[in-house]
């Protein structure tokens, strides 16, 4: 059965960093939860950008010092909120590090020749794709520690709300 947009739906996954499947779990779990409730555009999108999101937790997130546990699991929370007019899901982690969310490009058109790859970052590009694709991307602290990366998207659609 698909969410009920017109009163919001929310939903919270746990997983863990050292599990093979994560991601996997992650992006199907998105699947599931916005099957009938958005457009396809927007489900595709949103799942690529929990999976870069938890993707990040797994490569960069270092539990701090406070919330580690020796021989323990990297914990990640996966919250989505869907309103009428907003599709809300945020990737917490242990780790209050700030990201790096991107300011913009960072390299000089000209610089780009047949070797593009040799001026890209190695990193953040998950972030800014996330910028690029959602209408917003901004982080919070979690009290007691931890962070959670939200990304909005503004819906305009009149998928499941009852209307044709």
């Amino acid at each position: 059965m698909a969410p009920d947009p017109s009163v919001g739906h929310f939903l919270t996954l746990t997983l863990f960093a050292e599990c093979n499947s994560t991601g996997r779990i992650a992006r199907d779990t998105t699947s599931v939860f916005l099957r009938g409730a958005v457009p396809d555009d927007v489900m595709y999108d949103a799942r690529l950008l929990v999976t870069e999101l938890v993707g990040n937790v797994v490569n960069h997130a270092v539990p701090d010092r406070c919330r580690a546990h020796a021989g323990g699991a990297r914990r990640i929370d996966v919250t989505f909120k869907l309103y009428p007019k907003w599709l809300f899901f945020g990737v917490a982690d242990e780790d209050s590090t700030p990201p790096l969310l991107p300011m913009g490009d960072f390299y000089s058109p000209e610089l780009v020749t047949e070797f593009s790859e040799a001026v890209l970052a190695d990193s953040g590009r998950g972030l800014m794709l996330a910028q690029r694709m959602a209408t917003a991307v901004w982080w919070t602290p979690k009290p007691g520690g931890g962070k959670t990366v939200w990304c909005r998207f503004d819906r305009d659609d009149t998928v499941g709300l009852g209307s044709s």
